[in-house]
């Protein structure tokens, strides 16, 4: 066996001794300030050298005073020893005092960075966690601040990513600068880790928000809902959980892993791409879905109504002047958005509305309703479907998702054009898209920036042109190319007299305005309508039978149709008679688009949803009803 010195034992316990800490190097002190100051204060009294009738205990004090301050030496007199003993003290005070300075200034130092890393837990009860980190989190914490105002005790957000915490709050702050009665805590920590995710206290919280980041973003969503639904220190409750999958073979298994929770996964592709499709068809259509699902308007509320049982949807639609009916949700939990309006509200069901707020669902009281049966459009004819030509230029992985959707809605005949710089792009979309009933699909590769190449395909000769952004680059860089795309199209739009709808994906909400200056008929920002959609089902979980509701293909949906095949225009009228002539085609009337306003970013696009029933307004033939109806 090997032997050591005395030295190298030393330094060994001294280096392990050091290594503890603060507390061990302060100990340290205490003990090497102690030894000084009686070693000198013995050595003074064994020697005789104090001052005349100054004790043992007494020299301590001394030699602790100047221990501590070494200007105390100054007034010293008495015997040489003495003297020299007090400097010796002097200079071990000096020596300790400056260590004491530095272990104190480094575990400031010390705290502070921990404090920056933001990894001390998180002590809120009933606040909303959000784990991951993507340009997401920015409209979702918009939407949770705006949606509690109303809470008179204020709010707490709590982000828990493997972002620096610093970082993370300079980038909310300069995005969101306000934040009302809403506070907002960052941490940093992966949500996949079990320790880390304690930090976030995410047993305590209301509603937790998985976003989805990484090279594989479900699987990260799998593992962090893992890491809620089966941690050793969780809750007996239900947990609330809204996150995002892309690939639907990956719902199961979050179903699996979340069997005893209210797991809410919202499957990204698919509904981005319905959206798609049916805005390409219907402008203006992705502003509704906007309004409807985010917080600074009119929101869905759901209201038992014992007034109402017994009486008929169709009478419910007049029940209320402030609130727009949407549905029924049966007692069992069902959801039927816009049924039969000769369906029965039974006792126990609930109605589900457009409103301010949710106290601001009142019964009117009318016992008679003010009707202008004049203005009712009586079986007015709709123009027939014809086959339809779609041009897609762009690609990603809603694009196949899209024209199966399209192939829902569009007449025996029609034709897709997909345009988009992929190699292989026939073959991966006739893998993707499956047979197809509707719609007959050709594929081009090239560059959709190109004019010439958008001249070649006669873009004006198509009814619809969705522009999609590619989501193999860069947000930035893609929307890049979309906008450029968009410019080249409304040129060729506005030399072409024949209309043709424009329809963009864009990814970045901030390129928007930009976007603005092509005229657009509509932007659909995936990433945004999404965060809208998470943000809502946080605050409410019930909704999500209704969400399901509006984009399944399956039964009613909404519809932007022309307000002259419902009633006259160019004459004053209420909307109680609007709704009055979507009831009678079995529809329930959800608000209009002005036409003149469609352009105007703080009128909403001229998206008008629950109006008051009782006002006035003068429709123009170009104008368009927001409705309830099946296809």
């Amino acid at each position: 066996m090997k032997t050591y010195s005395f030295k190298q034992r030393f330094q060994y316990w001294f280096d392990n001794y050091m290594a503890r800490g603060s507390g061990a190097m302060l100990t340290g002190l205490f003990v090497l300030s102690a030894l000084i100051i009686f070693i000198a204060a013995a050595l003074v009294k064994i020697t005789n050298s104090a001052p005349e009738g100054v004790g043992f205990f007494g020299v301590a004090w001394m030699s602790l005073l100047r221990t501590l301050d070494s200007g105390t030496m100054g007034g010293d007199s008495g015997s040489p020893f003495f003297l020299f003993m007090m400097l010796i003290v002097t200079f071990g005070g000096v020596f300790v005092v400056s260590a004491l300075i530095g272990i104190i200034n480094n575990s400031i130092e010390d705290k502070m960075d921990e404090l920056r890393k933001g990894r001390s837990q998180v002590l809120e009860n009933d606040h909303t966690v959000i784990l991951g980190w993507t340009p997401q989190v920015f409209t979702i914490i918009s939407e949770i601040v705006l949606a509690n105002e109303s809470r008179k005790s204020g709010a707490v957000i709590v982000v828990l990513a493997d972002e620096d915490k610093v970082e993370m709050e300079d980038a909310i702050n300069e995005r969101i600068p306000d934040t009302k009665n809403t506070k907002v805590i960052c941490r940093s920590g992966s949500p996949i880790d079990l320790t880390d995710l304690e930090i976030a206290s995410p047993h305590s919280a209301r509603s937790i928000i998985v976003l989805a980041e990484g090279a594989d973003p479900d699987t990260h969503v799998i593992k962090s809902v893992l890491a809620i639904t089966n941690n050793p220190n969780r809750h007996a409750e239900p947990y609330h959980i809204v996150t995002q999958i892309r690939n639907p073979k990956n719902m199961d298994v979050v179903k699996m892993i979340s069997a005893k929770d209210t797991v809410q996964p919202i499957l990204t592709n698919e509904l981005i791409a319905r959206v798609v499709a049916q805005t390409s068809r219907q402008s203006g259509l992705s502003l509704v879905y906007t309004e409807l699902m985010n917080f600074g308007g009119d929101e869905i509320y759901f209201k038992q109504e014992p007034a109402l049982a017994g009486k008929s949807y169709g009478e419910a639609l007049f029940a209320y002047e402030a609130s727009t009916v949407m549905g029924i949700r049966k007692a069992d939990g069902t959801v039927a958005m816009s049924p039969l309006v000769d369906t029965r509200i039974e006792a126990g069901d609930q109605i589900f509305a457009l409103a301010e707020d949710d106290d601001k669902i009142l019964l009117s009281g009318l016992s008679r309703i003010p009707l202008d049966e004049k203005l009712i459009q009586i079986n007015k004819k709709t123009s027939g479907s014809k086959a339809e030509r779609a041009l897609i230029l762009g690609w990603n992985r809603s694009a196949a998702i899209i024209i199966r959707e399209l192939d829902n809605y569009v007449p025996k005949g029609s034709q897709v054009t997909v345009v988009a710089d992929i190699e292989d792009l026939e073959h991966q979309l006739l893998l993707e898209t499956g047979k197809l009933v509707n719609q007959k699909v050709t594929v081009q590769q090239g560059d959709i920036r190109n004019r010439e190449l958008l001249e070649k395909l006669e873009a004006a000769e198509y009814d619809h042109v969705i522009v999609l952004a590619y989501s193999h680059l860069e947000p930035q860089e893609a929307d890049a190319i979309t906008l450029v795309t968009l410019l080249h199209l409304r040129d060729i739009a506005e030399r072409d007299a024949t209309p043709f709808s424009i329809v963009s994906e864009m990814l970045d909400l901030r390129n928007r305005e930009l976007a603005e200056a092509a005229k657009v008929d509509d932007f659909i920002v995936s990433e945004h309508l999404i965060s809208l959609m998470m943000a809502q089902l946080s605050e409410n979980a019930e909704l999500l039978g209704v969400f399901n509701d509006v984009f399944d293909p399956e039964g009613a949906e909404i519809y932007l149709k022309p307000i002259g095949d419902y009633v006259v225009t160019g004459q004053s009228i209420n909307f109680y008679t609007v709704v009055e002539a979507a009831r009678r085609r079995g529809e329930t009337a959800l608000g209009y688009r002005l036409i003149n306003e469609s352009h105007d970013s703080e009128k909403s696009y001229g998206i008008h949803t629950n109006p008051k029933k009782a006002e006035k307004i003068t429709f123009t033939t170009d104008d368009k009803l927001i409705v309830i109806a099946e296809n």
